[in-house]
Order: structure tokens, then sequence, then C-alpha cells
């Protein structure tokens, strides 16, 4: 058998320049499918994490009449008392940070420019505001105390050209159907990185969100982080005796299980596409090592070598290109999918609905072990399979056919 190998490295030395370029087929699409797998995975990981941090949360408490397509004030829509609950829930020991939030439609007006948005109330000193606080582009976030501060999103302040310390018209619905105008200053603006939200999101403090709608004392959701967003299921159960609806994460991002069956099928036509061409490189430089060498193969089946022996010869020789190939592959997508995961691949706005499912606006790669070693066994199998074809083909030579060069 080791000298079997060694007679298949020999051989693949004799074309150099063929064997390499087999394998490095081999190498660009173990490369490409790392980067696509990583690319896909890095958005279906950051886009759940996105929309937990900014928009679901791992838990929401919603009144018990609350329906998510609508933002109503009306008091059966709304929490009473969320401190209190607030209070229950923090100490819970899963529980991270429990927080009252209230949202509200309105229109902003600046100049000529009139755009219809959603308004978040939140308390302003909540960890859950970490995404906003850490965005800050410029200014500074609104305190509990301050009735006419706002913080607005950069691609915002940009459609209303306006910057901090600026000025804006808000109209905003009250809880007994009534518009409220104020003037507003801007505090500061934000980016989280995803412009679906930014363009439609203006954070004012809780307690001038209330007072503006008429909502005093009440919340429209309790935003829950937890430690371990695996723990959601558990907690919403232990919960579910309460007179409020209890909705994990996974409830309300209905949207990511589409998402992922359909990215689980486009990965899966990406292998065979990418797997298919390179098998077709691979056999066809095989097929043509056997017709160039049917003489060498007559002379080693006259010479007492077995048919098993001389398709296991070339099977060798599919080994080493599927060994040296994938290993390159290894090391070029691993360089490619390290620079895509520090750098990211900026797409811009997708365009999506906010209160769907949050697609950041520059996309990461992300990839774990288990997943470089289910690519590289796959690619390794799948070459090593297409090498059954050439093999094949040598093994079935008659000696004496093969000793006239293929010719009866």
């Amino acid at each position: 058998m080791i000298q079997l190998i060694k007679m298949s490295l020999r051989d693949l030395g004799r074309n150099p320049r063929r064997s390499i370029f087999s394998a490095m087929a081999l190498a660009i699409g173990v490369m490409m499918l790392m980067l696509t797998f990583g690319i896909i995975n890095g958005e279906i990981n950051g886009s759940t994490e996105s929309t937990i941090r900014l928009y679901s949360g791992h838990l929401q408490v919603r009144a018990e009449d609350y329906k998510e397509n609508k933002t109503s004030l009306a008091w059966k829509d709304l929490i009473e008392d969320p401190d209190l609950i607030v209070a229950q829930l923090s100490s819970l020991a899963p529980v991270r940070v429990a927080t009252p939030r209230l949202f509200v439609t309105g229109i902003v007006s600046s100049g000529k420019q009139t755009i219809g948005l959603r308004i978040m109330g939140v308390d302003p000193v909540s960890e859950a505001n970490a995404p906003y606080r850490d965005g800050l582009v410029s200014g500074e976030f609104p305190t509990d105390d301050d009735r006419e501060g706002i913080l607005i999103g950069v691609p915002l302040a940009e459609k209303l050209n306006v910057q901090v310390g600026d000025s804006l018209l808000l109209l905003i619905n009250t809880s007994n159907g009534e518009i409220s105008e104020q003037s507003f200053t801007v505090r500061g603006t934000y980016s989280t990185g995803t412009t679906a939200l930014d363009k439609n999101t203006i954070l004012m403090p809780l307690s001038k969100a209330q007072a503006i709608t008429q909502t005093e004392n009440h919340a429209t959701i309790i935003f829950v982080l937890l430690e371990d967003r695996d723990q959601a299921p558990a907690v919403a159960a232990a919960l579910q005796s309460s007179p409020f609806q209890i909705v994990t994460w996974e409830d309300m991002i209905d949207f990511m299980e589409t998402f992922n069956e359909y990215m689980n099928i486009m990965t899966f036509f990406i292998y065979l596409v990418m797997l298919g061409m390179t098998s077709v490189v691979i056999v066809n430089t095989l097929v043509m090592s056997v017709r160039e060498r049917t003489r060498e193969i007559g002379i080693l089946s006259a010479l007492g070598m077995r048919s098993r022996q001389i398709m296991a010869k070339f099977f060798a020789e599919t080994g080493w290109i599927a060994t040296g190939g994938t290993l390159v592959g290894l090391v070029l997508g691993g360089v490619l999918t390290g620079i895509f995961a520090k750098h990211g691949v900026y797409f811009g706005d997708w365009g999506m609905d906010p209160g769907a499912f949050l697609m950041a606006d520059r996309l990461y790669a992300s990839l774990s072990v288990g997943d470089v070693v289910t690519i590289a066994v796959i690619s390794f199998t799948v070459t090593l399979l297409s090498g059954f074809i050439p093999a094949g083909m040598a093994a079935r030579m008659e000696p004496v056919a093969a000793l006239h060069g293929g010719r009866q």
C-alpha cells in the first residue's frame, strides 16, 4: 500500500501543472464555500442579535389585549404601573435587565420635510439602551428630567438636514385620540448600524412620552434581556400565570424561521454547484491521465498488478489532490473569512420593516470550528468519490488492449 501511495505521488509529478490546477480548483471551491457559508451564518447570527437588542428583547411582557401590528394607546392595550412589574422581573436570577417602553406613532416636521415615524419612550438610565448610547455619533443621551430633548438616528437627521441643538416639531397621537404638538430639541444623534431602524425611530425619556400622550404610569411593553437567550422559553413558562402576554424573541421574530430555511436551501445549492464544478475538473484531469497512461496500465497488468491495486493507485492520486486542495482551501478560506469577520461587507439599507427582522447595514462573516470541519469533510469526501470514475476506468482495462494503446 505504501508503495502504491509513493507511485501515485510520483505520477502526479509527471504533469505538475495539471495536478496543481486540479488541486487549486478544489482549494478555490473550499475557500468560496467557507466565505459564503461564513457570510450567511454571520448574517443570521448578527441579524438575530440586532433584532433582540433593538426590537424584541429576549422576552416582552404585554397587556393581554396588546396587538403587535397596531400601535395603540388605549388603556386596555397598555400595562399599568410598569415599575412594579419591572421590580418583580428584576428579582429573577435569569433576568439581566427589565425596562418599560412606550411606543407612539407620530409625525416629525422640519422645514418642508414631514416624515411619519415611531417615537419610543425609554428609561434613560436603563442598561437596555446600550446600543443607542454606544452608537452616539454626536451630542448626548437625554436625561430623565429633560422635557424637550430627543435622540434621533443619523439617517433621519441627514434627511431632515438637522444637527444637535436644532429644533423639530413633533405631532404625536395621545391616549384620548387627539394630536399633541410640541417643539423638541435634538440632544444627540445615534447610529445602530441598522438604517431601517435609525431612519424611523426617535427616542425620548419615558416620563416625557407618558406626559405628552397622557398615559402617565403606563407602558406599551416591558422589554426584558436575559443572561442567556436559551433561557427564554423556561422564563416565559414560569410567568405564564400572570395576567399578561409573555412573548419570547423566537415568537416575535417569526420571519427568522422562514429566513433560515431559505438560507439553508441556498447554502445547499451553493454546496452542490461549487463541489460539482470542482468534481468535474478533477474527474477530467484524472481521466486524461488514465488515457495518457494506457500503455503503462497494460504493462502493470502484465507484470501481475491486480485490478484493485490499479484502482487503488489512481484512487490514491485523487486522495493526494483532495488532501492538498482541501488544506490550501482551508488556509485561503480562513484568511478571507477572517478579513470579512473583522471588516465586514457593506450592503446599506435593506429596506425591510424595522418591526420584522432587523438586518444590519454591514454583514460580518462568522464560522465555528464545527462549520470548518464540516466543509473540509464534505469537500474531501466528494473529491474522493469523484476519483472512482477514472480509477474504475483504469481498473477495467484489458491488459492486451492497454498494451496496444487501448486498441483491440
